[in-house]
């Protein structure tokens, strides 16, 4: 197999991307973010390394800002496997002495086995438990009025859940940026499928090695840190069962890594620490961030929605508030994001808008102030091509209309006639390629994580990609007006492999008139997950089969003129893994079988995509 950093940088350096507004775009609709307030009116003292002590007797350790004030005040709590001391500051939020000056108990915490805390490390396993134990101890330390809110994103997004879906009784809001609502299905696995570019770069770097420093292990942390400096040897290694940097015969290192590949399918192992089966267990208010090339934007949706639904009190379901802007993972807007301008500070940024939103929301649920930031379900979102905000009463839109287009002709790399039409053909001739696995087709950008050792996020002309033989493409005719497309997308593939196990992969673009092709977003589905994420099983080889494949939401206005494209095809690396079409559990061979995959759209084999039409108000 070519290594990804060939693949990916042949790819990259023939990217110009255009995905925002033209000249004549509407003028913007007004920014849901308030006006900056500044500091806070109170100074601020810090203690380090304040000691908690869990059920377990386990000690975590947090470093604690004081508002100089003869008041009880809110706490605030961070519980972070990333470093007290960094509290995720600068690219995301404001350092935690801003929120304390605004006279808040601000409380940043090391979980277990990380940082300065005790313990052994075990992601996810702890937080539910430690998490309760830590929002109480919280709530009663000194100068505090009991009452707790709590903030951070991506994995500190995951703790603060995890806490309050033990319903600790002086918790009342959360603020959760960048996180999932369930630690299978769209954080460690998609459809089915590892997803490789996020995970073991994540694993290696980020919480592996934080957790070796821990223990005073050197001799680990030094591996791990050539490891890192290698990344593409070992998205490229199989198995990966065996892979050397997380030293599977030394328990020590990363169990819960080998936990993860062993744990496959969406068992009691990812269901004992699922949010979405618990949304009745939470009762406090939420407000939500989201980003359209976010790594766990699906999941990020879901739970707004499944809150609003399911919420264990009225006060909650009533009170969830959503905003999702043009961003990517690493942060909200990088002022020099290059080749991916979309993902440049737009409307709120670092040190933003954001964090003023947040206060107004902990002032009005912590402190009782009165303002217009919650009352009702509300999302604030960010249409991309117009550059507009945008606001909604629920998730999905109420307004939305679903609208099918059926795949047809040939898509294939020798005509690329393919077409979307408004109904199926009657009579159409199949679509054939190779997939081989040793040769997948190369990510250019999509929702992965974490940056450049994980190949491109975001945004980026996908023509690279569609010059090979195993991705297929259909396109619609240039639209005759301008048409909002916000939500999730929905493949209806009628297929069949030669391989008993496969994946199938759509994306979703806009085809430019002047011949840019755009990634809105993409979606996988491995073949024996069609039903369940459970429970899968094999397909006959060679039988016609209908897969249904969850393109992740986005936001964006398809000028007049601008076609809508859909690529079908069966890999999607490094994003997620080559299946290796063998039919084993995942990551357990290192064995390939090259697959012949046949796409079908006839009257008998309807495929489409469904797409999320916003009517024009």
């Amino acid at each position: 197999m070519p290594s990804v950093a060939v693949r990916l940088a042949a790819a990259a350096t023939a990217v110009t991307l255009v995905l925002g507004g033209c000249a004549h775009d509407p003028t913007p609709a007004a920014s849901p973010f308030p006006a900056d307030p500044g500091r806070g009116s109170c100074a601020v003292t810090k203690q380090p390394d304040v000691p908690a002590t869990m059920r377990d007797g386990t000690v975590l350790r947090a470093d604690v800002y004081r508002p100089t004030t003869a008041d009880a005040v809110p706490v605030i709590l961070m519980r972070t496997q990333y470093g007290k001391d960094g509290a995720q500051a600068g690219t995301r939020y404001q350092s935690p002495d801003w929120f304390a000056s605004h006279c808040y108990l601000v409380v940043v915490q090391d979980i277990r086995g990380q940082g300065a805390s005790g313990g052994i490390f075990s992601e996810f396993t702890h937080d539910q438990d430690d998490g309760y134990d830590s929002v109480e101890w919280a709530a009663a330390l000194p100068g505090s009025n009991g009452k707790v809110g709590m903030y951070g994103s991506s994995y500190v997004g995951a703790t603060q859940w995890l806490a309050a879906v033990t319903a600790p009784p002086h918790l009342v809001t959360i603020v959760p940026a960048n996180t999932a609502s369930d630690y299978y299905d769209g954080w460690t696995y998609e459809g089915g499928e590892f997803r490789l570019a996020f995970v073991l770069p994540w694993a290696m770097e980020a919480i592996a090695t934080t957790a070796a420093k821990n223990r005073g292990d050197e001799a680990t942390v030094h591996e791990l840190a050539s490891a890192v400096r290698d990344p593409t040897r070992w998205l490229d290694f199989r198995p990966f069962k065996d892979l050397p940097p997380m030293q599977p015969a030394n328990p020590a290192v990363a169990p819960w890594y080998f936990d993860w590949i062993r744990h496959s399918v969406r068992d009691d192992f990812w269901k004992a620490v699922s949010i979405r089966d618990r949304y009745p267990k939470v009762t406090v208010p939420v407000m939500h961030f989201e980003g359209w090339y976010d790594a766990f934007l699906a999941g990020g949706v879901e739970n707004f929605a499944g809150m609003v639904a399911h919420g264990g009190t009225a006060q909650a379901r009533a009170n969830q508030r959503l905003v999702i802007g043009p961003w990517d993972h690493v942060d909200w807007g990088r002022p020099d994001s290059e080749p991916a301008p979309m993902l440049k500070a737009i409307g709120a940024v670092a040190n933003s808008p954001i964090n003023e939103l947040m206060l107004q929301w902990y002032d009005h649920f912590l402190k009782g102030k009165s303002n217009d930031v919650a009352g009702a379900p509300r999302v604030d979102y960010f249409l991309m091509g117009a550059n507009v905000w945008k606001t909604a009463s629920g998730w999905p839109l109420p307004q939305t209309k679903p609208t099918t287009y059926y795949l047809s002709g040939a898509g294939g790399i020798e005509d690329r006639h393919g077409k979307l039409a408004d109904a199926a053909p009657s009579a159409d001739a199949p679509d054939v390629y190779t997939y081989d696995p040793r040769y997948p087709a190369p990510s250019l950008g999509g929702h992965s994580c974490c940056g450049a050792r994980s190949g491109p996020q975001g945004p980026y002309d996908q023509t690279p990609v569609e010059q090979r033989s195993d991705v297929l493409v259909y396109t619609g005719e240039p639209l005759t007006q301008d048409t909002e497309v916000t939500g999730a997308a929905t493949v209806d593939l009628w297929a069949a492999s030669s391989a008993v196990d496969t994946d199938f992969t759509a994306k979703l673009t806009v085809l430019k008139p002047d011949g840019e092709v755009v990634n809105l977003n993409d979606g996988i589905l491995r073949t024996a997950f069609r039903d369940s994420l459970s429970d899968p099983s094999p397909v006959p080889a060679n039988q016609p089969t209908r897969y249904r494949i969850q393109i992740w939401p986005t936001s964006y206005l398809y000028r007049a003129g601008d076609r809508i494209r859909v690529e079908i095809s069966s890999s999607d690396y490094p994003q997620f893994a080559p299946n290796p079409n063998t039919g084993e559990p995942f990551g357990q061979t290192a064995d390939t079988v090259v697959a012949t995959q046949t796409i079908l759209h006839d009257a008998a084999h309807p495929s489409s995509i469904t797409l999320p039409v916003i009517p024009a108000s």
